[in-house]
């Protein structure tokens, strides 16, 4: 809402809003993208106007929707084919650019954004291991809990049991 606000207040119309990803008319002049880049700077947002970032930011947002949505599909799909579907190229070079532009593997990324619902499904005690194991798409609750302790350094039980409030804002991420 900020940014439609900010945008409509511009005089440009907003036609399409996602996140992430906005479309306006009309087309904004160089000059008037410098003063939304800045006005958007100081309400907290960036603009992404170069194509490797746009792509860099496709790929965040659909792995954390992804991710934060599982209770909306019945099986957590394959990752690397829903990025190459989505953002039409092929995987290896999403992950390639992914590393090159964060400076983390895009297999990492996926995991933090992972251990991060665990860390919430585990707060919520709605689901056993077992059942968060296969929601998030985990070939048991081995592997994840592996993972989740290479992540905190404490096994899920561990966590549960502690309480631990170590969650992580998306955007700190």
């Amino acid at each position: 809402m900020v940014v439609e606000q900010f945008l409509e207040a511009s005089n440009l119309e907003v036609s399409n809003l996602e996140l992430g990803y906005v479309t306006v008319s009309p087309s904004p002049s160089e000059e008037e993208l410098l003063k939304i880049s800045q006005g958007l700077n100081e309400l907290g947002f960036e603009l992404i106007v170069n194509e490797k970032d746009k792509i860099i930011e496709q790929v965040k947002n659909t792995i954390i929707e992804t991710i934060q949505n599982i209770d909306e599909v019945y099986e957590f799909p394959n990752l690397p084919t829903l990025l190459s579907d989505k953002i039409t190229k092929d995987y290896a070079s999403i992950s390639r650019l992914f590393s090159e532009r964060e400076g983390i593997t895009l297999e990492k990324f996926i995991i933090q954004q992972k251990v991060e619902k665990i860390k919430e499904l585990l707060q919520d005690d709605e689901l056993n291991i077992n059942e968060i194991a296969w929601k998030l798409g985990y070939s048991s609750s081995a592997h994840l809990s592996a993972q989740f302790k290479c992540v905190t350094h404490l096994t899920p039980t561990a966590f549960k049991t502690k309480n631990a409030k170590t969650r992580k804002s998306l955007d700190e991420i």
